[in-house]
């Protein structure tokens, strides 16, 4: 827990304007995030930063709630198969319950993002097509979500695949600035097709420190796009982004030497620090 804290503490004063911090999930479930209010306790809030917390149901947006959260986020299924795995029920079963969730978090004043899961590729299912991606965000917009992140979640997205999809969002009416990005490396694709939502006017896009992450319900996903390699190539755009890179570094090295694996960030490997300058 206290490992978790210092992390957020340190990615926040890189400059990182938002830090999802936890998740209210069951604890029995997921046991590494069974400390979720401890965490959410135990941090310095920073002004101008958001910690935003994920929340499967009522009963999660509760504890939630009770932490003093301002943003939480909901995460939804593409496809049939990961919405019985994930969440115990099925696809169209999920919006039933994500409907009470969202609707008490918007009376109370909380902004809600959608994340949603198996947008380009499904372990049990294959391919997903095209359109049932948009249907999905649909859902998730009509139920009250500001944003919606599309999540390559197994990591087999191309960019041609990425480029169709924002551009069918966009072309239902959905605004370039309510769409994310969640890309995992599997493939080696995540910078690529992170690349190519910016092309299209995505600006929001999701990252890992270090690298690290995966799915407990897709094996075959990798870590997520690293942050340090994100913001290496917004910086050979010259997109701004307010984030103290080497500070970011240190903190992935810091992490990787915590939970005693290597980070596969390719950025945290080769850019020396200011010390070893």
């Amino acid at each position: 827990t206290a490992t978790k804290i210092e992390l957020i503490d340190r990615l926040a004063g890189a400059g990182l304007g938002i830090v999802e911090a936890t998740s209210f999930v069951r604890p029995d479930r997921v046991p590494q995030l069974a400390d979720a209010r401890e965490v959410m306790a135990g941090i310095a809030r920073r002004d101008g930063v958001r910690y935003p917390v994920l929340v499967p149901n009522m009963r999660g947006l509760e504890f939630a709630l009770d932490a003093d959260v301002t943003d939480i986020a909901i995460f939804a299924s593409a496809t049939e198969t990961f919405a019985q795995r994930n969440l115990g029920r099925g696809y169209d079963a999920q919006w039933e319950m994500f409907a009470p969730v969202v609707a008490r978090a918007r009376a109370e004043g909380l902004r809600v993002r959608g994340y949603l899961s198996m947008c380009f590729g499904d372990p049990w299912e294959g391919a997903v097509p095209a359109e049932q991606v948009v249907a999905a965000v649909t859902r998730l917009r009509d139920l009250g979500c500001e944003s919606v992140s599309l999540g390559d979640t197994i990591g087999v997205a191309t960019p041609g695949q990425v480029i169709d999809i924002v551009r069918r969002l966009v072309a239902t009416g959905v605004p370039i600035d309510e769409i994310g990005v969640h890309f995992h490396d599997t493939y080696g694709q995540a910078l690529a097709n992170t690349l190519a939502a910016l092309r299209e006017g995505v600006t929001t896009v999701d990252a890992s420190a270090g690298g690290l992450g995966g799915c407990p319900y897709a094996k075959a996903a990798t870590g997520n796009l690293a942050t340090e390699d994100l913001v290496y190539m917004l910086d050979g755009l010259g997109i701004s982004h307010g984030v103290d890179l080497d500070a970011l570094v240190s903190t992935s090295r810091w992490l990787a030497m915590r939970l005693g694996r290597p980070s596969p960030s390719r950025v945290v490997h080769a850019r020396p620090t200011k010390e070893e300058q």
